[in-house]
């Protein structure tokens, strides 16, 4: 989105305009559009003030931060909570928030959120081929452990 424009410029065709010149006059004269000018004649008759407003930002985090006791309690009473699961809980307690709305929460909380390993690791042995490293593609079970060196020497069983 494009920014405003300033307002020296605003009061310099504001200014032309109580000079006695028409809005559409006034814009010609500065380059900008006529809409512009009529716009900010008309802010002015009805504030008295052409001020570009304030743009972007956020402005929906204080709807989250009014929750904030609540979402802090129940990530303290449930660790490892999923976000939709969290999202679910606020719901139930009468604080609707979006599960975008809880990650950047949590990212101006600094609050990490890390998963759980489901199962232990092996014990028994290695659970990957001997050159793969553990979480490549070639890392498997079903890889007997000489099956790549046979392949590259052009011996196949």
């Amino acid at each position: 989105m494009p920014k405003a424009l300033s307002f020296d410029l605003r009061s310099r065709v504001l200014a032309a305009i109580d000079a006695g010149l028409s809005c559409r006059q006034a814009a010609a004269r500065f380059g900008v559009s006529a809409s512009s000018a009529i716009r900010w004649q008309g802010m002015r008759r009805a504030g008295g003030d052409a001020r570009p407003k304030p743009q972007g930002g956020d402005r929906l985090s204080h709807r989250t931060e009014a929750h904030a006791d609540l979402i802090h309690a129940a990530l303290a009473e449930v660790p490892d909570i999923t976000r939709p699961e969290l999202k679910a809980r606020l719901a139930e307690q009468g604080a609707p928030v979006s599960v975008s709305a809880l990650w950047r929460f949590c990212r101006r909380h600094q609050i990490t959120r890390k998963k759980r390993r489901r199962m232990p690791p092996s014990r028994t042995g290695r659970i990957f081929a001997s050159r793969a490293r553990p979480g490549s593609r070639a890392s498997s079970t079903l890889i007997p452990s000489g099956w790549c060196s046979s392949m590259r020497a052009g011996v196949h069983r």
